[in-house]
């Protein structure tokens, strides 16, 4: 298994850094969600290369790309799709809104009103839509990259904890080097790299690798270790709500993505290591004096992976 799928991921990450310089590591986490069949939520300032990163991830694997533009008077139906009545046919007709791709940027989500935000949120948990009484099944794959300004604040709808908790990865693009810049600004001189990329995989080779995932070995003793950090957020002095079991699973669900992304098929405590703040810093909700203190989420998780006893041995049953 190791061999050939490592040579895939390494096709389809290299291929986006055709397009995206300097950033290896939102790629790698990004086909981590993707091949865990979960979502992301990419939080940074306009102008970055967020939509750039979607479009390269599609069409690395030949996705269908769709991009909704989150705006304060987008109602759900303009997410989903509505039934008009089509007079010749004498019945209802299903005209398919954009969720309706594999590959979905939610631009700006938290923009928009709570009910729209409620229609998306509800097609990434149940990967179907309800319209009038009948269920729409979405596409698979089906992969949301959520963004949102961190900058401004007025006249948005910043998400609850609980919508959230829908979004397996949160994660940051930050601003590239000088050099990298103008690597950028050198290859984007003439035409857009992203218009001559073509896709390394195809979407049945995608969902092949996403069925691999999930046979990725979790051992017993690994998932008591994301037990136990999860318990651990949970009474943590510091924390007013830590991680529910959602998390756990998430955190489960990307360590297995990580390791195959690595040429493994079994989980070991880096690979959790190395995704914890991803999955769990925008899942816990910090007391008021925690934030008065200027203590970030991050930090917390920091604390407590020190604090959590690292497994070093498989549990004997």
């Amino acid at each position: 298994m190791a061999g050939n799928h490592s040579l895939v991921i390494d096709r389809i990450i290299g291929n986006i850094e055709k397009v995206m310089i300097g950033k290896r590591d939102v790629a790698e986490l990004s086909l981590i969600a993707l091949l865990a069949q979960g979502h992301v939520l990419l939080e940074d300032v306009p102008g970055v290369g967020k939509t750039m990163m979607v479009r390269a991830l599609a069409k690395s694997v030949g996705a269908n790309f769709r991009r909704i533009q989150f705006t304060p008077d987008l109602l759900p139906s303009d997410v989903t799709g509505v039934s008009i009545y089509n007079p010749k046919e004498l019945e209802f007709q299903f005209v398919p809104g954009p969720i309706m791709g594999n590959i979905i940027l939610a631009d700006e989500i938290n923009r928009t009103s709570p009910k729209t935000q409620s229609a998306l949120l509800e097609a990434m948990e149940e990967s179907s839509v309800t319209i009038d009484g009948i269920t729409h099944h979405l596409q698979k794959p089906f992969f949301v990259m959520a963004t949102q300004n961190p900058i401004e604040y007025e006249g948005t709808y910043p998400l609850p904890e609980a919508q959230l908790d829908r979004f397996l990865l949160k994660m940051q693009m930050g601003y590239p080097t000088v050099e990298e810049e103008m690597e950028v600004l050198t290859r984007v001189q003439v035409a857009a790299p992203i218009e001559k990329l073509e896709s390394v995989v195809t979407l049945d080779e995608l969902l092949t690798l996403q069925y691999e995932v999930r046979q990725v070995y979790v051992d017993d003793t690994i998932k008591k270790y994301i037990v136990e950090l999860a318990t651990a957020t949970r009474e943590h002095a510091g924390i007013y709500l830590g991680v529910s079991p959602r998390g756990s699973i998430a955190l489960m669900r990307a360590s297995q993505s990580y390791a195959f992304i690595q040429g493994r098929d079994y989980v070991i405590p880096d690979d959790v290591q190395f995704l914890v703040k991803a999955v769990f810093a925008h899942r816990i909700i910090l007391k008021s004096e925690t934030k008065f203190d200027g203590i970030l989420a991050e930090e917390i998780i920091n604390r407590i992976v020190g604090q959590v006893p690292v497994p070093v041995q498989r549990l004997v049953k």
